[in-house]
This record gives C-alpha cells, structure tokens and sequence, in this order.
C-alpha cells in the first residue's frame, strides 16, 4: 500500500484528522520563513498525540543546534530541503543516528542523477523545482513532468511531492509508480490553512 506523509500541519484539529485517517508521516514545518511554520512548542505538544503515524522535521540547512533541538522535541526523522551537500547529510545521519531524508527539486534526469548521490539518505523526496524567483524550496503546489521519472530506478526508497491533491493522487500513482506520496499544499484552504476534509479525503484516494 502507498504511503502518505502529510506535510506542513499546526493544528490539532487537522492533525487528530490525519492520524486517524492512517498518515504515515505527518511532517512539521520549523523555517520561519515557510507558511506552515510551527513553533518548537506546538509541535512538541502535537507530537504528544500522534498515535502511530511518524513525526518529521522539515529543515533547510540546519545547524547542529537546530537539529539537536527539534530532536529534543520527539522528532523521528530529519528532513533536509535546503542546499544540503551529500557530505553535510551523511554528517547528520552519522552525528544522530536518525532516520534522515533528503528533498529535492527536480525538472530534468540530470536532476535525478543528482539525487542519487545522496548516498547516505535513508529516503528521498522528489518535488517539483521551485518556480523562477521563489523564496522556498517547496509548498509552491505546481506539479513536474511525471514522465522523466520513466524507466528511473530509485536508489532509495522515495517520496513523490509537488501539486499532489486528492483530485491527482492516483493518477500520480500509476504514472510514477511511487511508493510513498507528500502532500502539503493540495489540502489547504489557503496557504498554511489545512482542511479535515481534504486531508481525509487524499489518505483514502492514496490508499484506495
């Protein structure tokens, strides 16, 4: 079965949503600058009633005291989604010991050739490239070119991101093969706005 990490949450509300509904990651947005951000004390006290679904750190070149402190907060699993080099990741993953992913944009296969060099990630996440001029290395809600994904053997067990919505999780599905699906934009309101509804309603279209 496909899995599922909802991306981006602050709410207990939308949060109780996803864990009941079988998210198998819910991640948490800790830069400052991103709509989604979540202050270290929200998210300690969401991780407090996550029940079985896996709590995830979205950071973008994250010092080591930053790590350490979101680590602190009960976080399982460290998502990289800045500049990091292949190096400074297998430095993370030796110095923590924790399950460590590595997000990246891509538009081309030179892209994902890129990707593959992240040896030391225990997962990868492939998103769209950001649009020309944005400030964020993701949540834009744009989709990529499903097909340069044709034919690529994953290195590591991957995620699919980038314009997925309850409407075109399956479609994504077949057309990518993809293991696991992330979705942050595609079930909000507005940006940093989750829906119940929408969350529901793309874990059973991914699951189905």
């Amino acid at each position: 079965m496909v899995k599922v990490k909802i991306c981006g949450l602050s709410e207990p509300e939308t949060l109780r949503t996803a864990v009941e509904a079988g998210a198998d990651w819910i991640g948490f947005a800790f830069p400052e600058k991103s709509p989604r951000h979540v202050t270290h004390e929200t998210a300690a006290a969401l991780i407090d009633d996550m029940g079985a679904s896996v709590p995830v750190a979205l950071l973008l070149d994250p010092t080591d005291e930053e790590i350490d402190a979101v680590l602190a907060l009960g976080i399982r699993v460290l998502q990289l989604h800045g500049s990091e080099t292949p190096e400074r990741l297998a430095e993370v993953k030796g110095r923590t010991g924790v399950e460590v992913w590595k997000a990246l944009g891509v538009a081309s296969p030179v892209d994902l050739a890129y990707a593959e060099t992240f040896t030391a990630a225990d997962r990868l996440l492939i998103d769209a490239k950001p649009p020309e001029g944005a400030t964020r290395t993701g949540g834009h809600g744009e989709t990529f070119d499903w097909s340069i994904l044709d034919g690529w053997a994953a290195p590591k067990p991957w995620l699919l991101a980038g314009g997925l919505t309850p409407d075109n999780a399956k479609t994504a599905i077949a057309a990518t093969n993809a293991p696991a699906l992330d979705v942050s934009s595609g079930v909000e309101t507005a940006p940093g706005v989750k829906d119940a509804a929408l969350i529901k309603a793309f874990i059973e279209a991914a699951k189905a």
